[in-house]
């Protein structure tokens, strides 16, 4: 996409957090972390805290996502609380209507509902949840129309004795979420805000948020095109501390190449790990920003002229939590200056 003048500056910055259950603690403790990180980046005016709908992994502690963020709604007083996503063919959309329009009630103006169309789990976990006759991911856009217009009634085709109650009425921005062209191309048409996941998907970004510009239609919702873009995100005082805390998100996705279920490992000074491994590593973070504040603004900014997101979300999966809060808080201030 072509280069602009908008600054860091110009943009909003929100956070994905995972509820990570670190080894030897247990999932309350993991939980109460979440709540406080998110009272941390509240504070550091952060616009979005989002979580993620994530199923039969042990050390993620999320999966119920419309729980967790009642449980940090109530812990916050300004940021916006939401999901990174909901993974909708899990679901039924009158439930996830009345999930989110019941914390909308609760927390008027603040709830977000983030949609993804993966399952977000392995494929006996998704039967498990879907129990081979509910819908799948092809009949997402289906669903999304089913769940918009509980919502809003008057985007049904017809008049339905069948009512989001909590739900109707509330204004509940609705995100397509995708690491593909697909929901860019549907969140376009429909004229929804997008968020794109390079955080793990880097090789589509671009392609995917051209896309979305391309078809975008003006509604209700919205009258301009908006994006936000996932990106991972370590700061720490110098170049080689950051790294060295990066290995922690390296170790993270060599386990997910592995198949290997582990807590959020500690940094280490090098990684066991074959060039094969090494190869796929540096493909599937290549959008990673990592490093002192000055390197990570001048990466930023790059990374801003590339996409010209209106918002990142970013994701710093840094071991050590007080180290992590602490990345959190550089880029606050060099994102403001």
């Amino acid at each position: 996409m072509s280069t602009s003048q908008k600054k860091l500056s110009d943009i909003k910055y929100s956070v994905l957090d995972l509820a990570p259950v670190m080894d030897g603690e247990t999932i309350s403790d993991a939980l109460e972390r979440t709540r406080d990180l998110a009272q941390h980046v509240e504070g550091l005016g952060y616009n979005r805290f989002w979580l993620a709908e994530h199923h039969n992994m042990p050390y993620i502690a999320s999966s119920a996502t419309s729980v967790v963020i009642g449980h940090v709604a109530a812990g916050t007083s300004t940021i916006r609380v939401g999901s990174g996503g909901v993974m909708l063919p899990n679901h039924s959309s009158l439930v996830i209507a009345e999930q989110f329009g019941t914390l909308e009630s609760l927390f008027p103006g603040r709830i977000d509902l983030g949609l993804g169309r993966a399952p977000g789990t392995d494929q006996r976990t998704a039967f498990a949840l879907r129990r081979g006759t509910g819908s799948m991911a092809q009949d997402f856009p289906e669903q999304v129309a089913e769940l918009r217009s509980y919502f809003d009634p008057s985007m049904s085709p017809g008049s339905s004795p069948v009512r989001a109650i909590p739900g109707r009425g509330l204004n509940v921005p609705t995100w397509l979420l995708g690491s593909s062209l697909y929901s860019a191309e549907l969140a376009g048409k429909l004229g929804l805000p997008y968020s794109f996941a390079s955080h793990f998907s880097p090789k589509n970004t671009v392609s995917a948020l051209e896309t979305y510009h391309r078809s975008f239609t003006p509604s209700k919702a919205l009258d301009k095109p908006y994006t936000m873009v996932g990106v991972n995100v370590i700061v720490a005082d110098t170049d080689e501390e950051a790294n060295y805390l990066s290995t922690t998100l390296q170790q993270q996705f060599l386990n997910l190449i592995r198949n290997h279920e582990a807590p959020i490992q500690p940094p280490v000074e090098k990684l066991n790990a074959s060039e094969y491994e090494l190869a796929a590593l540096d493909q599937q973070l290549a959008t990673s920003i990592v490093g002192s504040p000055e390197t990570v603004k001048r990466k930023m900014q790059e990374f801003l002229d590339e996409t010209q997101a209106d918002e990142m979300m970013v994701i710093s999966s840094v071991y050590d939590y007080e180290k992590r809060k602490k990345s959190y808080k550089l880029l606050s201030e060099l994102t403001t200056d």
